[in-house]
């Protein structure tokens, strides 16, 4: 493929400037060979942390590093002889050599003497190459003009010259094909798509097939993946319990933004602060779930605000990995000991984030709010209808007008019993809203909404005045509304939002204070009660026992309005102060997230109602001069519960049950204005060693770059993608890297701070980054995927001859193709696709693909692990539930994550757990019957072999490895045929053949292949 016309201008770089870079690679240069050094074997104890310091001695910096010891320096430029640091790593006393031997951290002949001539040569400093700006370098002179095919090529094409080496020939395009398959869409090609790019004689037939592969809706999938390791994505909560949670809108997010190439810079902002964005949508608020992936410990002993705060510690850590490629975490608990992070500074960066609220998302999903609609309507009129089925009375006259006239009778006799008990109640508005945590704002409906971190020990107190009540009688009762609302777990009414109890809540005590008198209570009622504990029954006197372990809660029908009211002592005149305390405690947070308070006048003793407040006004109002409206919402409320129509209620309540809810997610809400939630440095990083408060910001090293501190989420988001952060752009295009190649241009992975390898292609790392940042489409992931595929550095053969196997194991010099096992999700994926069963939807809720009982049995609660049915079996990998206590057993032995830590970079391992998987997993199992099923056993062995071969490989099979499947297939077909394996046990069908069996037998070796799970 040869170079196009507008890649000549990169070709023009001097013969001067190729000199000057060997020239510069011959000298020592502080940040490739000194600082790793120093970093390795000195800044434990001699680096940036001022409270960990050794000696007073400062190694990183040249002002501490030429410092006087008292007569003495560690280094004096260009005076080796003067230099303590030398005496002292030179040194035959044990008791003076540096590093000390309980450091066991010798430095080699070869170290030392690079150490000693750097400072020969003047030990010239250097910032580290991270944490200064990429800089688009020229591109350089090589011998070889024909191989390149864009600038990549010339960065890699010029380190092999230089080490007298030369690039691998061209893949085979069977070995290609599937290679740029697997790496853009995750799936491997079916054999007629393999053969159609083969056989296509157009020159550009190669990036043609790079286009459809971008624009396929598995490109985000594929990707998705990767992102989901940063995220920590998974099902679960983590710790103990570790219960489901709904978090899948997110995932969907990520899919459809990848698949829309939504720049990167917009991919971060929404996810780090799309809720702080002008007029937020559904979307940008599904996307701040990112950093609500982190874990959440529902056990009965721990102080929810306590883990609150581990998880910002995961925050703070998952940020400074996936944009900043730093280990900002090791400043927790002191200032980094090896990179420029400060103690205060890794608080300045949690303070930025530490605003959010936590709440859960009802995600506006059109069909289900369509059809939420529909059910609605159809409920509307069959409750318009309800009055047409009252019974008729007995007598004379029409049906209709005797069905009418029973009606009226009935509906008269409800009307005046509910006036006998029905008390006209005043809103109580709180002049002042106090509480320990929890922020209360007065609602315009009079009611009060709690948001903000809540504790197992919630105590809220309300300040009325009563003298803005309109009344002068004295006041009899007290009501507490308990109100659903759609800003709560499951609508509420209150804050719990563990699995299972989500939306309850429990009040313990409730106390009542005027003049610092306390008010009593004679009796109380609710309309509804559910205690568990203490006195183990729904009295409503619960709530003034004085004992906290009583109470009043509504679980089992959240979602709903309910009230408790209770009747004061003795009548309480309405002038001056009511101080209201109300008691949450409960092993497990549970205070109300909406409730509403009143106050009436009526005699007698008042009860709680389960009729809407807004029917109890109207029939409380004196006279009956109602409107129209208000005769309507009499007569429908008596429908509703008049036992003449409860067999004709049946048909709204098979409706009403039939009402899908609205799928949820987990999102973040920035906190009000007025309402910030502080921030302080935790000495040690200790939850609860507090020490000074500290104000959002930056660390302190990129003050010089940024052109305005950050104060917020979304103020950082937007730095994070800025020219003030200088890592951003290498991390992710090295990453990229990472996925198409097996390993980064720095191979230290997650970690670009002073311990980090110096990049293998450092020019190369920095045209990468700033063609992704700053090059004709900015932070287009497709674009940056696409100039990758396309050079000819990846297309390369991934054969490797024997002596540059032993020059360059590790391929750092990139002489040869990338070749390394597949991700887990991948492997099973190709499997899915090769039996012919892969579903093709994307999105949704997880699946459960069939895995042995045993991997959820000890996990907590012995969950059940419900093995889907139908499509939902053989949805793509990525979609497969994720619990954290338990991850799927397949994709552990292959190195899968477990989402309870950002992964940067997966391990991958080669172990004998791997075949017995591929093997003997009864999913694989399952899909090996599957494929057999696809390929046409008419044909002569041959061609079965073939078919069966293609499936899972793709290349068509060499002769002699087609004899040896026959032959294994022939083998076991005397086996089936001769009794000693039971065709049934491993086809399933009860009739199975001998001969369906042993083709089943020879997938299960193919798809146990290393080439079925390797990229070629």
């Amino acid at each position: 493929m040869k170079p196009k016309i507008q890649m000549i201008g990169f070709w023009l770089s001097t013969v001067c400037a190729a000199i000057s870079i060997r020239a510069e690679e011959s000298a020592v240069s502080f940040n490739r060979d000194v600082r790793p050094i120093l970093a390795g074997k000195c800044f434990a104890c001699h680096g940036p942390d001022e409270e960990g310091r050794e000696a007073d001695l400062r190694l990183d910096t040249l002002q501490g590093a030429t410092a006087d010891l008292g007569g003495h320096q560690a280094i004096v430029p260009a005076d080796v002889t003067k230099s303590e640091l030398i005496a002292r790593i030179e040194s035959a006393d044990p008791d003076l050599r540096m590093p000390p031997a309980n450091a066991n951290k010798t430095l080699t002949p070869a170290e030392i003497k690079t150490l000693r001539a750097w400072i020969a040569e003047g030990a010239t400093y250097e910032e580290h190459w991270a944490f200064t700006p990429p800089k688009r370098p020229a591109m350089p002179v090589v011998n070889d003009k024909n191989w390149p095919s864009n600038p990549i090529d010339y960065f890699v094409l010029t380190k092999l010259e230089r080490e007298g080496l030369t690039p691998a020939p061209a893949a085979d395009k069977y070995a290609l094909v599937r290679r740029v398959y697997f790496d853009l869409i995750g799936l491997p090609p079916t054999p007629a798509e393999a053969d159609s790019f083969v056989k296509d004689p157009d020159p550009q037939a190669y990036e043609k097939l790079v286009e459809h592969l971008l624009a396929s809706q598995h490109y985000g999938e594929r990707w998705a993946r990767q992102w989901l390791d940063l995220a920590r994505y998974s099902d679960t909560n983590g710790y103990e319990k570790d219960r489901n949670r709904s978090i899948w809108p997110y995932r969907d997010w990520v899919i459809a933004s990848l698949n829309a190439d939504m720049p990167f810079d917009q991919f971060t902002i929404e996810q780090l602060a799309g809720d702080m964005l002008p007029d937020a949508t559904p979307q940008q608020r599904i996307a701040t779930g990112f950093h609500r992936n982190t874990m959440l410990n529902e056990e009965g002993g721990i102080d929810p605000l306590e883990y609150r705060y581990y998880a910002m510690v995961d925050r703070v850590a998952t940020t400074g990995t996936v944009w900043m490629g730093l280990t900002t975490g090791c400043a927790q608990c002191h200032t980094h000991k090896y990179d420029p992070l400060t103690h205060t500074d890794y608080f300045g960066l949690f303070a930025l984030l530490n605003n959010a609220d936590e709440p859960e998302f009802s995600v506006p999903s059109p069909n289900i709010i369509a059809r939420r609609q529909e059910i609605a309507d159809q409920i509307a009129t069959l409750e318009a209808d309800l009055p047409r089925q009252f019974p008729p009375e007995a007598g004379e006259g029409s049906e209709e007008s005797r069905r009418a006239s029973h009606f009226a009778t009935k509906f008269n006799a409800w009307v005046e019993a509910e006036k006998k008990s029905a008390a006209n109640w005043q809103t109580l508005q709180p002049i002042r809203l106090e509480s320990n945590s929890p922020f209360l704002e007065l609602q315009s409906d009079g009611s009060i909404f709690s948001s903000g971190d809540i504790t197992k020990r919630d105590v809220f107190t309300l300040t009325i005045r009563l003298d803005d009540l309109k009344t002068d009688k004295p006041l009899t009762a007290l009501r507490l509304e308990a109100l659903p609302d759609e800003r709560l777990p499951a609508n509420g009414p209150g804050r719990c939002y563990y699995e299972g109890r989500a939306g309850d809540f429990f009040l313990s005590e409730i106390g009542v204070k005027r003049e610092n008198q306390s008010l009593s209570f004679a009796s109380g009622t609710s309309s509804y009660g559910k205690i568990s504990i203490g006195s183990g029954t729904a009295d409503a006197r619960n709530v003034f026992d004085g004992d906290g372990s009583t109470g009043w809660s509504t679980s089992g029908k959240e979602g709903e309005a309910h009230q408790l009211v209770l009747n004061f002592a003795a009548p309480l005149e309405p002038h001056g102060e009511l101080k209201l305390t109300m008691l949450f405690e409960r092993h497990f947070a549970a205070s109300l997230g909406r409730f509403r308070l009143s106050a009436t006048t009526a005699a007698g003793e008042i009860k709680a109602k389960s009729l809407p407040v807004e029917v109890e006004a109207i029939l409380a109002r004196e006279g009956q001069n109602w409107s129209k409206a208000e005769r309507a919402a009499l007569q429908r409320q008596f429908t509703l519960v008049a036992p003449e129509l409860a067999e004709a209620r049946k048909a709204i309540d098979t409706l009403r049950a039939k009402t899908p809810k609205l799928p949820t997610t987990l999102v973040l809400a920035e906190r009000p204005a007025n309402h910030p939630r502080p921030t302080h440095r935790h000495h040690r990083g200790e939850y609860l060693n507090l020490a000074e408060e500290v104000t959002p910001g930056i660390p302190a090293i990129f003050a010089p770059l940024t052109k305005s501190e950050p104060k917020n989420r979304l103020d950082f988001a937007r730095w994070l993608v800025s020219d003030g952060n200088p890592l951003i752009a290498r991390v992710i295009v090295d990453r990229a890297w990472s996925a198409f190649f097996g390993a980064p241009l720095v191979r230290s992975g997650g970690d670009y701070g002073s311990q980090s390898e110096v990049p293998t292609h450092p020019e190369l790392l920095d045209w990468l980054a700033c063609e992704f940042k700053d090059g004709p489409k900015p932070w287009s992931m497709k674009n940056l995927h696409r100039m990758i595929v396309t050079s000819a550095t990846y297309q390369q053969s991934s054969a490797v001859a024997p002596d540059l196997l032993q020059q360059d194991p590790a391929n750092r010099l990139i002489a040869r193709g990338p070749r390394f096992r597949l991700d887990a999700e991948m492997i099973r994926d190709a499997a899915l696709r090769a039996s012919g069963v892969l579903s093709p939807k994307i999105g949704g809720p997880s699946v459960y693909p069939p895995q042995p009982a045993s991997v959820t049995a000890l996990a907590y609660g012995n969950g059940a692990w419900p093995a889907s049915t139908g499509e939902d079996r053989y949805r793509r990998s990525l979609y497969t539930f994720s619990k954290r206590t338990a991850p799927f057993a397949a994709f552990t032995a292959f190195d899968g994550p477990s989402g309870e830590n950002c992964i940067a970079m997966r391990d991958r391992s080669n172990t004998p757990l791997q075949a017995l998987t591929l093997l003997n997993d009864e999913m694989y199992f399952e899909l090996a019957r599957a494929l057999v099923t696809q390929v046409d056993r008419a044909q002569p062995p041959e061609e079965i072999a073939t078919s069966i071969f293609r499936r899972v490989l793709t290349r068509p099979p060499e002769e002699d490895e087609i004899v040896a499947l026959v032959k294994f297939y022939e083998t076991q077909l005397k086996r089936l045929s001769a009794g000693e394996l039971k065709p049934e046990t491993i086809a399933v069908e009860k009739q199975a053949s001998a001969e369906q069996a042993a083709w089943i037998l020879v997938t299960r070796v193919v798809l146990n292949l290393d080439e079925a799970v390797t990229k070629p």
